[in-house]
């Protein structure tokens, strides 16, 4: 079974509090568990002028605080930015307090600026994260970092849009967190150099969909707010500009039925490889409260369902 999750960047729209965005968001994830939500995945970006969540892991535990069963992801933490040991202790803290319900998703981030922020080198930032892959499970076992996380191993992930990282996913035995077909050759040629057995890869994504009941009609809504968050990635350094498309795919728009058949399409291209989560943006930042409601609830009472009958190879 494929898990459907909601994707949460918790920007904050002009005109409003960063506390009552955060407060809202709380509420919603917490509504949309007792109607079946799988997952929450979260993700981080630093000096975005909408306030992109900086936080991940520290959003992570007040989630688990507020929830009981969702699987609760990142997607990713940026893990250059952080000293291996800090990382393993907030990482062990949110598994504990949620029940060992964290999936751990790192990546080696895109954003000069972000690196220059924290005087963290940009150009080793690969060879940083496969070495923070490979020092976690250690610092637990041994001790340096304690309390361990209730889960062991403790589920990782690597974000990942090119084949560089798809390799380095699977050198570290960890879930490839991006859906394209193309990068599972490089992901199973990861997973063979690392002595990891093929039948230990899974994949997941983001599925880049709104759901509504008139698409068109919502499309006209969604325009500005899709528009002024794709522009938002883009970097203000050249080297930021010259790592290339760092944007997701534009956000198609669709009725529930039509998305569970776009998603049934999707995982299909994905073969044997088992593809074990979804997820769609939760908000898009300053939409209308009733079009969000609705979007979720098409996600837990159509998609969801529609999924349900997906088997996971």
């Amino acid at each position: 079974m494929t898990r459907v999750g909601l994707y949460l960047d918790l920007r904050v729209p002009a005109g409003q509090d960063a506390a009552g965005v955060y407060r809202r968001t709380l509420d919603r994830v917490a509504a949309a568990e007792d109607r079946g939500l799988a997952a929450v995945w979260l993700t981080e970006h630093h000096g975005f002028a909408d306030g992109y969540l900086p936080a991940p892991l520290t959003m992570a535990a007040a989630l688990a605080a507020r929830t009981r069963r969702v699987r609760i992801g990142t997607g990713v933490v940026i893990a250059p930015l952080v000293p291996v040991e800090t990382l393993a202790e907030q990482a062990a803290v949110v598994d504990l307090v949620s029940g060992g319900r964290l999936e751990l998703g790192l990546g080696a981030g895109w954003r000069a600026e972000e690196f220059t922020r924290v005087g963290a080198d940009h150009r080793t930032r690969y060879d940083v994260l496969e070495q923070q892959l490979a020092r976690l499970p250690a610092l637990w076992a041994d001790g340096a970092a304690t309390p361990a996380p209730a889960q062991d191993p403790l589920p990782t992930w690597v974000g990942a849009r090119g084949p560089r990282g798809a390799r380095l996913a699977g050198r570290a035995g960890a879930g490839l967190l991006w859906l394209d077909p193309d990068l599972l050759g490089p992901y199973r040629e990861g997973l063979a150099a690392g002595g990891h057995d093929g039948e230990t890869g899974r994949v997941g994504g983001l599925v880049n969909l709104f759901l509504a009941d008139d698409p068109e009609a919502a499309k006209t809504r969604l325009r500005e707010a899709a528009g002024r968050n794709r522009a938002s990635y883009r970097g203000n350094d050249e080297a930021s500009k010259s790592s290339g498309d760092a944007t997701f795919p534009r956000l198609k728009v669709r009725t529930g039925p039509d998305a569970v058949a776009a998603v049934r399409e999707q995982l299909a291209a994905f073969g044997e490889m088992p593809v074990t989560d979804v997820f769609c943006f939760a908000d898009l930042g300053g939409l209308p409260d009733d079009l969000v409601e609705r979007h979720l609830e098409l996600v837990t009472d159509v998609l969801t369902p529609g999924l349900a009958a997906v088997a996971v190879p």
